[in-house]
């Protein structure tokens, strides 16, 4: 277990460095599009507000590579929509670290925040080595230090790492603290039947996810685009329908992997096919081994979908990383949709259930509501490698509790 920002004792008056994430969607007039991540931050800003520390957060924006991009990745618009958010001015620092930003940051109060300017303007904030003079130079800035951005946590960079061996006490915060529990939980201590979804276009992207899985779940779904590699594996016709090639030992090892764990794999028996992606051409529903050519696996039949949702409305536990269709697509949506509807329905009575990894995040805040859920994980990157079991070092470097 790490510390967490209950574990400081009295911090009025000192200033809190915090790492967050909000690296939001904008508009071409700079105009934030969705706040989800920015919303998410509030309750630690607002848990060192009310104990009176100065409260000075790290963030990045897009990926400038090092260079001072402000006109396309300045972080002034994130700072004048949290100072709407919260109801008072959020001091926004322009000077770059080391060369007047501590001085921009006299002004600051008991219980006021400030914005430094994209952290990752700076080249040695996502460097390689073990060269700590930004770390040290970023550690001057605070009196401790909290790591509420578990979307950027596997990342080894400065501020999401480096600078917890050097800024002490490291502590997560509320946000960081809720990720850990919710995906430990799932993962380590989860009440049983514990049925994962796992879909996305490649195997290769989620071969660490599904071995991890295999060793801790009852049931587990394969769906979307990976699923196709499965099937020609065992020798089905897959159409033009997403598929790689040098994947297919890797499909018969899970396969044979979950049968010597005793582990159910659900997979499609029919999906929607079509001949043409942008969903205006011909759509129909075919067996999945049987797709004719020119056409390509798109979607979860509706078969599938009631096998599926049976499948998830019987487990206590459920976990989702990744959709089982091309869902951007309305046309090719159902079966994503689906399996939300079941996983909230799950929920309803009593499941616990984590939405992790970027897609499946996008599609339930598109076709559900957050709170539909046990927890929706604001982590796509880091997400996926907490599922692959992989140590991440945004939190390994936190103090133990």
């Amino acid at each position: 277990m790490k510390k967490s920002v209950h574990d400081l004792g009295d911090i009025k008056g000192k200033r809190a460095l915090v790492r967050v994430d909000v690296n939001v969607p904008m508009d071409e007039n700079k105009n934030v599009t969705d706040d989800t991540r920015i919303r998410a931050i509030l309750p630690t800003v607002q848990f060192l507000k009310d104990k009176g520390a100065k409260i000075i957060l790290m963030a990045h924006l897009g990926r400038p590579k090092g260079e001072w991009k402000v006109d396309e990745f300045s972080l002034e618009p994130v700072a004048k929509y949290l100072s709407k958010v919260l109801g008072e001015d959020v001091l926004f620092v322009k000077s770059p670290v080391g060369e007047g930003a501590d001085k921009e940051l006299e002004a600051l109060k008991d219980g006021q925040v400030a914005l430094l300017e994209n952290i990752r303007f700076y080249k040695a904030e996502e460097a390689k080595d073990d060269d700590m003079t930004f770390a040290n130079e970023l550690a001057k800035l605070g009196d401790f230090y909290v790591n509420d951005a578990f979307g950027a946590a596997h990342r080894n960079h400065t501020s999401t790492a480096k600078l917890a061996k050097v800024l002490k006490p490291a502590v997560s915060g509320l946000l960081m603290e809720k990720e850990i529990r919710c995906l430990s939980q799932a993962l380590d201590n989860p009440v049983r039947p514990f049925t994962a979804v796992v879909g996305g276009a490649k195997v290769s992207s989620k071969i660490g996810v599904l071995e991890n899985l295999i060793d801790k779940v009852d049931n587990l779904i394969i769906g979307g685009g990976m699923a196709y590699t499965f099937v020609k594996a065992n020798g089905g016709k897959i159409g033009n329908s997403i598929c790689e090639d040098d994947q297919m030992d890797v499909a018969k090892a899970i396969e044979k992997k979950a049968a010597d764990k005793g582990v159910k794999i659900v997979m499609a028996t029919d999906v929607l096919a079509a001949d043409d992606f942008s969903g205006k051409g011909t759509n129909k529903v075919v067996p999945v081994d049987q797709i004719p050519d020119g056409f390509e696996g798109v979607d979860a039949g509706p078969e599938t979908q009631k096998a599926f949702a049976d499948v998830i409305k019987n487990s206590k536990t459920i976990l989702m990383n990744g959709p089982v269709g091309a869902f951007e697509n309305p046309v090719f949506a159902e079966g994503t949709k689906a399996v939300l509807k079941a996983i909230v329905e799950a929920t309803k009575n009593g499941a616990v259930s984590v939405i992790g990894g970027g897609d499946s995040v996008s599609a339930a805040k598109q076709f559900c509501k957050a709170e539909d859920f046990t927890h929706v994980s604001t982590g796509g990157g880091a997400s996926l490698e907490f599922i692959e079991g992989k140590v991440l070092p945004g939190v390994a470097a936190l103090d133990d509790k």
